[in-house]
């Protein structure tokens, strides 16, 4: 069989041809056919594209967009005092308090573009619509590049309580891992074998560590990479009386919630010595959208002609801010593979 390939030219025969391809006696085409006139043809179908999954949505909050939409580079975001209460004694004279409150600013100090041009001759010859097609990349790639700093950004902004060998604002004892020496996190079954630890009972320290800082149940998240989600399919919460739905998480290949948490994957997390940790490492972030905030002032696609060049300019600038408010609202794990 002959194999064809885009933009060779189709075999011919010659004169080895058996049957011969001009018998005795007939003329042979001058000059002999080249093959030139027969198409290239491009598929109209796309091979499909596939995107890391993002989260910053789901573990962020944007109660400060609206603020900067129109004007300004900085939002100042005031806190809540904290008041003391005092013990009373009768005939005595009260305490008076003056609260005060710190403030925090949220910088619109980032920025990220692309600048495409189509040309003319392009378009007009193309059967697929380019610009929707690079447009719609562009956008999945915007929210990949942002998930992606956002997350590395966050590393270390955990309150001091919440990460660490020693995390725990009460209890002062629970081991999250530091970078040199990680938390190795198995499936199940760790006994006997010094230094590892169940996934579920990671999950159950980091629950534990935003207990201690009084951090609402509801709306919780953790985001994990993806080694960790498949030990949690393989980790005793595959039984389903465990988790108490109605088919196994291992049959269903949904994580759902673990210990209040909503659980999300991402292939975006932060590992290894370029986000600066060890070879080997990863982080893994709990907490509520209260923790972090984000706020994006400019979003814009636009196309235009080129003063250039006969061509359609395709860009679009994102120009983004990004503040943890509340480090108790955050907590912070970094794991190996056990």
């Amino acid at each position: 069989m002959t194999t064809i390939t885009p933009g060779a030219t189709y075999p011919v025969a010659g004169a080895g041809t058996t049957p011969p391809i001009y018998p005795t006696g007939s003329l042979t085409p001058t000059p002999p056919y080249s093959g030139t006139f027969i198409p290239v043809l491009w598929s109209t179908k796309l091979i499909e594209k596939f995107y890391a999954s993002t989260v910053l949505a789901a573990i962020s909050n944007t109660d400060y967009e609206g603020e900067i939409k129109n004007k300004g580079d900085k939002v100042i975001i005031r806190t809540k005092p904290t008041i003391t209460i005092k013990d009373y004694k009768a005939d005595g004279l009260l305490e008076v308090e003056r609260p005060s409150s710190n403030i925090v600013e949220l910088p619109i100090d980032k920025g990220k573009y692309f600048n495409l041009i189509l040309d003319d001759v392009y378009e007009v010859q193309s059967d697929l619509n380019m610009m929707n097609m690079w447009s719609d990349d562009a956008a999945q790639q915007f929210k990949i590049v942002v998930d992606t700093e956002v997350l590395k950004g966050l590393l270390g902004q955990a309150a001091a309580e919440n990460r660490g060998t020693t995390a725990g604002k009460i209890s002062t004892n629970i081991d999250l891992g530091v970078t040199g020496t990680p938390i190795q996190v198995v499936a199940r079954n760790p006994a006997g074998t010094a230094g590892k630890v169940e996934i579920v009972d990671l999950l159950v320290r980091l629950g534990q560590t935003l207990d201690e800082q009084n951090i609402p149940e509801t709306g919780r998240w953790v985001v994990i990479p993806a080694w960790i989600g498949s030990q949690i399919k393989m980790s005793e919460l595959r039984d389903a009386s465990l988790t108490g739905d109605g088919t196994s998480i291992l049959r269903n290949g949904r994580l759902g919630m673990v210990d209040r948490f909503t659980i999300y994957v991402s292939n975006l997390l932060p590992s290894g010595v370029a986000a600066g940790l060890a070879a080997g490492e990863w982080v893994i972030y709990a907490g509520t959208q209260h923790g972090l905030t984000f706020a994006s002032q400019i979003n814009n696609v636009e196309t235009l002609r080129s003063e250039m060049t006969f061509g359609q300019l395709l860009r679009g600038l994102q120009v983004y801010g990004y503040k943890v408010l509340d480090g108790t609202a955050l907590a912070q794990a970094i794991v190996t593979p056990g």
